[in-house]
């Protein structure tokens, strides 16, 4: 049967997936909670303290969401020593390995699923998290950085008529505009095409179920 998707977006509700990877084996400890409040956010790393054997460091890369800075969390990093955090830059979450198993998750799970629940939508989840965990398979980057930053150059070489300009970054490099000019900049863009801000790619973290009959 070929994949059908509607081009319309229903929220029928929502959970929230936090997913830890381990790059060296590709294994994935995550949990799902209703919410995406610091109180949940704070829950994940005690289960990482759970699982992780005692004798080793947990460092974690994260976004820059603002539950994963507030007081209550730097608090819970004092006392947990062996916790340490390290921030993707604005707009560079692509950079979290990670992020590369939640595209992994959304291809192969979540947008070929049929969910008439947000009950059935985590089930799912579960379910794909354990099978992932019976044959994990660590991701290998296959280019380096200079390669990957020379191919962006060259795209940007060939639309250069369009008035682009690509800097590599280095200590002169600007920096990325404040978040008022970056929400001045997004009132002005047209909407996307489907409906809903930023379409499939919010189903990383935040996916909705489809209403009952809906695909």
């Amino acid at each position: 049967m070929p994949e059908r998707r509607s081009h319309d977006c229903v929220r029928s509700g929502t959970t929230t997936l936090f997913a830890a990877l381990d790059t060296a084996t590709g294994k994935v400890i995550g949990s799902l909670h209703r919410r995406h409040r610091t109180a949940e956010f704070k829950k994940f790393p005690a289960e990482l303290g759970r699982q992780v054997p005692a004798d080793l460091e947990v460092r974690l890369i994260l976004d820059n969401h603002i539950t994963h800075e507030v007081p209550a969390i730097k608090t819970w990093l004092v006392a947990h020593p062996r916790f340490h955090l390290h921030f993707t830059p604005i707009g560079s979450s692509w950079l979290n390995l990670v992020e590369r198993w939640f595209a992994e998750l959304t291809q192969k799970e979540l947008r070929r699923g049929v969910h008439r629940s947000v009950q059935a939508l985590e089930r799912d989840i579960h379910t794909w998290l354990a099978d992932w965990n019976d044959h994990p398979r660590p991701f290998t980057r296959t280019e380096t950085a200079d390669e990957i930053l020379d191919e962006v150059a060259a795209h940007h070489h060939r639309i250069s008529d369009q008035g682009h300009q690509f800097l590599r970054p280095g200590p002169s490099s600007p920096r990325w505009p404040s978040s008022a000019a970056r929400r001045h900049r997004d009132r002005r863009r047209p909407p996307p095409r489907g409906g809903g801000p930023g379409g499939l790619l919010w189903i990383r973290r935040r996916d909705r179920p489809a209403r009952p009959g809906h695909r």
